[in-house]
């Protein structure tokens, strides 16, 4: 196997002999994590299918446990990224679905890896759980000034309990985990779906079919003037990765590009890349969401080295590459 510029011998030497396992290895952001983890030689990297094991349940995740424990010996980490995700629309329609979900599976899962002897846990939270109105640039310690934005807060705070699990689990018992907040992630292999996706892809996928029937225009949610900030999702699993290897405290941890672009500059790079030429029209019925989104990310550079290094335009125009030739590839 070629070894990936960035991974230096000494990241290579602390996977050689770790078992992981890497909940929603399979999705969008897992198997980025899944290729990093296989470029730095994991000994063992198991992916838990949702069909054989659910982990909304508690059977299901104990089961796991065993099934991957090897002489008695629990595996050496979990990287937690299974989750019940969507854009504001889904958020909207199915909210106690989104905060239970993904409440049970994170606090189950944290507790029964501790009680099983998992040496350490890899929480990844979400952008979300900052209050609606935090100030900007969001840091870590605002996250407790304020009740989240609303039409996606169930999911925010049950996924901020993985933080107060995290810090209280360290403090009572020693169990080594720790939490990450990453930004709104896009890229390849994303969702793409119109009414589950999140912006970027929806929006990609808006503009391509537009182009292609002919349409004049796109209508798009709100009234483009919030801003949000974007990580391309093979940086963000490398920092969740820098964080697995050398952040070892239970602080929570953005995650992020420090590249903030209102939803109206987003939505016309992205009929420009796409080549779409109609009009876009905003729909001032649909909700805006959070009003800015924009991360301090000095932390994640202080505590384990983390900086994005992939451009936005070039994030976007791989992003629609991708896309275009998944399409076809299904024609």
């Amino acid at each position: 196997m070629v070894m990936s510029r960035d991974v230096w011998p000494e990241r290579a030497a602390f996977w050689q002999d770790k078992r992981v396992i890497v909940t929603g290895g399979a999705g969008f952001l897992g198997s980025f994590v899944v290729d990093k983890l296989q470029e730095r030689g994991a000994a063992e990297i198991v992916v838990p299918r949702s069909a054989v094991y659910d982990l909304t349940q508690l059977d299901g995740i104990r089961q796991l446990l065993a099934d991957t424990s090897q002489s008695g010996k629990a595996v050496d980490m979990i990287v937690h990224l299974a989750a019940r995700v969507g854009g504001i629309g889904a958020n909207r329609e199915n909210p106690a679905t989104f905060f239970y979900d993904n409440l049970v599976m994170g606090t189950h899962l944290m507790h029964e890896s501790y009680l099983a002897g998992v040496a350490k846990f890899v929480a990844i939270g979400t952008v979300c759980a900052y209050p609606k109105f935090a100030p900007i640039p969001f840091r870590e310690e605002d996250l407790w000034s304020g009740y989240p934005e609303e039409t996606n807060a169930p999911y925010g705070l049950a996924k901020k309990m993985m933080l107060v699990q995290s810090q209280t689990y360290r403090e009572q018992y020693g169990f080594n985990s720790i939490y990450l907040l990453p930004v709104n992630l896009y890229g390849p292999r994303d969702n793409f779906d119109l009414e589950t996706g999140h912006v970027i892809p929806a929006l990609i996928r808006k503009c391509l079919e537009a182009t292609e029937r002919g349409d004049g225009f796109i209508s798009a949610w709100g009234d483009g003037s919030p801003t949000r900030e974007f990580l391309y999702v093979a940086d963000a699993a490398e920092g969740i990765l820098l964080a697995a290897e050398r952040l070892n405290v239970s602080e929570p941890v953005n995650l992020g590009s420090a590249y903030e672009i209102s939803i109206k500059e987003l939505m016309e790079t992205i009929a420009q890349v796409t080549g779409f030429t109609g009009e876009i029209r905003w729909d001032t019925t649909k909700p805006n969401g959070q009003p800015r989104r924009k991360l301090d990310t000095s932390r994640a550079k202080e505590l384990f080295g983390f900086v994005a290094e992939r451009p936005f335009a070039e994030g976007l125009r791989e992003t629609v590459a991708w896309y275009v030739g998944a399409v076809n590839s299904f024609q």
